[in-house]
Protein backbone atom coordinates (compact mmCIF):
# COMPACT_ATOMS: atom_id res chain seq x y z
CA UNK A 1 0.00 0.00 0.00
CA UNK A 2 1.09 3.15 -0.96
CA UNK A 3 2.05 5.56 1.90
CA UNK A 4 0.51 9.23 1.44
CA UNK A 5 2.78 12.12 1.96
CA UNK A 6 2.06 14.15 5.32
CA UNK A 7 0.85 17.35 3.59
CA UNK A 8 -1.61 15.53 1.19
CA UNK A 9 -3.09 14.24 4.43
CA UNK A 10 -3.53 17.47 6.25
CA UNK A 11 -4.74 18.74 2.90
CA UNK A 12 -7.28 16.11 2.45
CA UNK A 13 -8.81 16.55 6.61
CA UNK A 14 -9.12 20.20 6.08
CA UNK A 15 -11.06 19.34 2.48
CA UNK A 16 -13.31 16.55 4.88
CA UNK A 17 -13.39 19.25 7.78
CA UNK A 18 -14.40 22.51 6.54
CA UNK A 19 -18.11 22.36 5.21
CA UNK A 20 -19.23 23.33 1.70
CA UNK A 21 -20.55 26.46 2.19
CA UNK A 22 -17.21 27.61 3.88
CA UNK A 23 -15.67 26.85 0.90
CA UNK A 24 -17.59 29.71 -1.15
CA UNK A 25 -18.26 32.62 0.77
CA UNK A 26 -20.42 33.98 -1.54
CA UNK A 27 -20.74 37.56 -2.13
CA UNK A 28 -19.22 40.03 0.47
CA UNK A 29 -19.92 43.29 2.07
CA UNK A 30 -18.72 45.62 -0.81
CA UNK A 31 -19.06 43.87 -3.61
CA UNK A 32 -21.23 44.71 -6.42
CA UNK A 33 -24.88 42.65 -6.76
CA UNK A 34 -25.83 41.00 -10.15
CA UNK A 35 -29.11 40.81 -10.79
CA UNK A 36 -31.45 38.09 -9.58
CA UNK A 37 -34.97 36.88 -10.29
CA UNK A 38 -37.10 34.50 -8.90
CA UNK A 39 -40.85 33.78 -8.94
CA UNK A 40 -43.28 35.53 -6.24
CA UNK A 41 -45.63 34.66 -4.23
CA UNK A 42 -48.18 35.97 -6.75
CA UNK A 43 -46.85 33.57 -9.68
CA UNK A 44 -45.13 36.48 -11.54
CA UNK A 45 -41.34 36.93 -12.25
CA UNK A 46 -40.03 39.57 -9.70
CA UNK A 47 -36.41 41.31 -10.72
CA UNK A 48 -34.06 42.80 -8.72
CA UNK A 49 -33.17 45.17 -11.25
CA UNK A 50 -36.37 46.45 -10.77
CA UNK A 51 -35.39 47.59 -7.27
CA UNK A 52 -31.35 48.18 -7.21
CA UNK A 53 -30.34 51.27 -8.30
CA UNK A 54 -33.28 52.84 -7.13
CA UNK A 55 -34.05 51.91 -3.35
CA UNK A 56 -32.49 50.00 -0.81
CA UNK A 57 -32.87 46.49 -1.22
CA UNK A 58 -33.58 44.18 1.74
CA UNK A 59 -33.95 40.29 1.32
CA UNK A 60 -33.83 37.72 4.07
CA UNK A 61 -33.48 33.75 3.53
CA UNK A 62 -35.47 32.36 5.64
CA UNK A 63 -35.63 28.39 6.39
CA UNK A 64 -40.23 27.25 5.96
CA UNK A 65 -42.89 29.43 5.51
CA UNK A 66 -45.54 28.48 7.87
CA UNK A 67 -42.94 27.92 10.80
CA UNK A 68 -41.91 29.06 14.30
CA UNK A 69 -39.11 31.46 13.60
CA UNK A 70 -39.91 32.39 10.00
CA UNK A 71 -43.51 33.85 11.05
CA UNK A 72 -42.26 35.73 13.70
CA UNK A 73 -39.39 37.05 11.59
CA UNK A 74 -41.83 38.03 8.53
CA UNK A 75 -44.40 39.38 11.04
CA UNK A 76 -41.71 41.40 12.34
CA UNK A 77 -40.62 42.80 8.64
CA UNK A 78 -44.50 43.69 8.44
CA UNK A 79 -44.87 45.63 11.42
CA UNK A 80 -41.74 47.87 10.69
CA UNK A 81 -43.02 48.83 6.75
CA UNK A 82 -43.59 52.06 7.55
CA UNK A 83 -39.83 52.80 9.26
CA UNK A 84 -38.48 50.97 5.60
CA UNK A 85 -40.22 52.82 3.84
CA UNK A 86 -39.29 56.15 5.71
CA UNK A 87 -35.58 54.31 4.96
CA UNK A 88 -36.58 54.27 1.10
CA UNK A 89 -36.54 50.28 1.68
CA UNK A 90 -38.43 47.34 -0.32
CA UNK A 91 -37.83 44.04 1.42
CA UNK A 92 -38.12 40.71 -0.23
CA UNK A 93 -38.32 37.35 1.99
CA UNK A 94 -36.80 33.97 -0.37
CA UNK A 95 -36.98 30.55 0.71
CA UNK A 96 -37.16 27.02 -0.68
CA UNK A 97 -41.06 26.78 -0.79
CA UNK A 98 -43.04 26.35 -3.68
CA UNK A 99 -45.28 29.46 -5.02
CA UNK A 100 -48.22 27.81 -3.54
CA UNK A 101 -46.80 28.38 0.31
CA UNK A 102 -45.89 31.77 -0.23
CA UNK A 103 -49.44 32.73 -1.27
CA UNK A 104 -50.54 30.89 1.80
CA UNK A 105 -48.16 32.62 4.16
CA UNK A 106 -48.58 35.94 2.73
CA UNK A 107 -52.48 35.69 3.16
CA UNK A 108 -52.43 33.92 6.76
CA UNK A 109 -50.23 36.87 8.30
CA UNK A 110 -51.22 39.28 5.90
CA UNK A 111 -47.44 40.18 4.75
CA UNK A 112 -46.78 43.33 3.36
CA UNK A 113 -44.22 42.19 0.95
CA UNK A 114 -42.81 40.21 -1.67
CA UNK A 115 -41.80 36.45 -0.79
CA UNK A 116 -39.85 35.17 -3.61
CA UNK A 117 -39.41 31.20 -4.87
CA UNK A 118 -36.03 29.61 -4.55
CA UNK A 119 -36.67 25.84 -4.95
CA UNK A 120 -33.73 25.37 -6.57
CA UNK A 121 -32.05 27.09 -4.46
CA UNK A 122 -30.17 29.07 -7.47
CA UNK A 123 -30.42 32.47 -5.42
CA UNK A 124 -28.95 31.06 -2.30
CA UNK A 125 -26.36 30.10 -3.91
CA UNK A 126 -25.73 33.41 -5.74
CA UNK A 127 -25.42 34.54 -2.04
CA UNK A 128 -23.24 31.49 -0.47
CA UNK A 129 -26.26 30.59 1.70
CA UNK A 130 -26.17 27.07 2.87
CA UNK A 131 -29.18 24.97 1.79
CA UNK A 132 -30.13 21.47 2.76
CA UNK A 133 -32.43 19.36 1.31
CA UNK A 134 -36.43 20.45 2.22
CA UNK A 135 -38.97 18.20 3.99
CA UNK A 136 -41.59 16.56 1.71
CA UNK A 137 -44.40 18.10 3.59
CA UNK A 138 -46.05 19.93 6.62
CA UNK A 139 -49.40 19.88 6.96
CA UNK A 140 -50.81 23.45 8.42
CA UNK A 141 -54.50 24.67 8.89
CA UNK A 142 -55.14 28.48 7.61
CA UNK A 143 -58.65 29.92 8.32
CA UNK A 144 -60.10 26.18 8.69
CA UNK A 145 -58.90 24.87 6.39
CA UNK A 146 -55.37 22.34 5.92
CA UNK A 147 -52.65 22.99 3.46
CA UNK A 148 -50.32 20.26 2.81
CA UNK A 149 -47.60 22.69 2.32
CA UNK A 150 -43.52 21.49 0.74
CA UNK A 151 -40.24 22.52 -0.43
CA UNK A 152 -37.57 21.58 -1.80
CA UNK A 153 -34.88 23.12 -0.20
CA UNK A 154 -34.40 24.30 2.94
CA UNK A 155 -31.94 27.90 3.49
CA UNK A 156 -30.10 29.24 6.38
CA UNK A 157 -31.24 32.09 8.34
CA UNK A 158 -29.36 35.52 6.25
CA UNK A 159 -30.06 39.04 5.87
CA UNK A 160 -28.65 40.94 3.23
CA UNK A 161 -29.16 44.82 2.30
CA UNK A 162 -28.44 46.34 -0.92
CA UNK A 163 -28.13 50.18 -1.00
CA UNK A 164 -29.25 52.15 -4.17
CA UNK A 165 -25.82 52.20 -6.01
CA UNK A 166 -25.94 48.82 -5.92
CA UNK A 167 -23.41 47.37 -3.62
CA UNK A 168 -23.89 45.02 -0.73
CA UNK A 169 -23.79 47.03 2.23
CA UNK A 170 -25.13 44.71 4.77
CA UNK A 171 -24.71 40.77 5.56
CA UNK A 172 -25.67 38.75 8.46
CA UNK A 173 -25.16 34.58 9.01
CA UNK A 174 -26.33 34.61 12.93
CA UNK A 175 -30.05 36.57 12.35
CA UNK A 176 -31.91 36.56 15.67
CA UNK A 177 -35.70 36.31 13.60
CA UNK A 178 -37.94 38.32 15.92
CA UNK A 179 -34.92 41.17 16.38
CA UNK A 180 -34.13 41.14 12.51
CA UNK A 181 -36.22 43.87 11.54
CA UNK A 182 -35.39 46.29 13.89
CA UNK A 183 -31.55 45.55 13.21
CA UNK A 184 -31.85 46.02 9.45
CA UNK A 185 -33.70 49.52 10.38
CA UNK A 186 -30.70 50.12 12.22
CA UNK A 187 -28.63 49.28 9.71
CA UNK A 188 -29.85 51.81 6.72
CA UNK A 189 -30.24 54.58 9.29
CA UNK A 190 -26.32 54.73 9.10
CA UNK A 191 -26.45 54.90 5.69
CA UNK A 192 -28.28 58.55 5.41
Amino acid sequence: MKKLHPSRILALCFIIAVPAHAQSPGIQVGDAVESFSATADNGKIWKSDQVIGKKNLVFYFYPAAMTGGCTKQACAYRDSQADLASLDAVVIGISGDEVKNLEIFKQAYNLNFTLLSDSEGKIAAKFGVPVKPGEKSIVKEVDGKEYSLSRTITTARWTFIIDKKGKLVYKSTEVNPAEDSKTVVEVLKSLN
